[in-house]
């Protein structure tokens, strides 16, 4: 009986590659991509895949798993959006990993035999798309908190933007708030959320009914929904 590897594996893509030397299948967690050199067609691949099939079939399934549990891990397939703009990772024919943002979106591409199990990988990647998180949140989160100081006739000492990975923002007994810039990865009626919370703090340190009280005045009411939906949402586990 003809095995059908879609079957097994999801789509599979074949593509001729000048740079590869031998057949090399780079795992996706709904798919395949498989580099063929020169002298190969796609029958040897699909032969070479069969020949692999278990460590093949068990490494997807361990990719499948790590997507599961971590949500932050990114790929080929991931659909990653920010406040201002949107995330595209492919492969191409390069040795490092590139990244061009224009127009709200940001191209990340990997050389085509890139392992994005790695953890390496994803550090790398991870650390090309913090550098223009922080470049934007430094653009627009300080202006945004002024206007929501303004509107509601809060006062703060000052703001700084940072990579906290614990808190998405923070307010000191001297006003001064701090902004982790993991909140452009939230939509903005969150960031506003976030952002009031601690414009709040500067009057309430705690989180006594009064800051709650607080909270709704700024919040239409909705502070209790906010603060659920912003629970939904976990910072990058890189």
């Amino acid at each position: 009986m003809k095995t059908n590897l879609e079957d097994i594996f999801g789509p599979i893509e074949y593509v001729t590659s000048h740079k590869a030397k031998c057949i090399r299948v780079s795992i996706k967690a709904n798919g395949l991509k498989v580099s063929i050199p020169l002298h190969a067609t796609p029958k040897d691949a699909q032969k070479f895949i069969l020949e692999n099939i278990k460590p093949i079939q068990a490494k997807q399934s361990r990719l499948k798993e790590n997507e599961k549990n971590n949500p932050t891990l990114l790929n080929e397939t991931s659909k990653l959006k920010t406040l201002t703009f949107d995330v595209n990772i492919t492969r191409a024919e390069r040795n490092n990993i590139f990244f061009s943002l224009k127009d709200g979106l940001l191209k990340v591409e990997a050389p085509v035999m890139v392992d994005f199990e790695d953890s390496n990988t994803q550090k790398q990647i991870w650390n090309g798309i913090n550098y223009f998180l922080r470049k934007e949140a430094k653009r627009l989160l300080p202006g945004r908190l002024q206007q929501l100081a303004e509107k509601y006739g809060f006062t703060y000492s000052g703001v700084k933007i940072q990579p906290s990975k614990s808190r998405w923002g923070s307010c000191s007994g001297d006003k001064n708030i701090n902004l982790s810039y993991f909140l452009m990865l939230l939509p903005a009626h969150l960031i506003d959320y976030v952002l009031l919370h601690e414009l709040c703090h500067t009057i309430e340190m705690n989180h006594s009914a009064k800051f709650w009280h607080e909270m709704d005045l700024v919040t239409d009411g909705q502070s209790k929904a906010l603060r659920a939906e912003l629970k939904k949402y976990n910072m990058p586990g890189i």
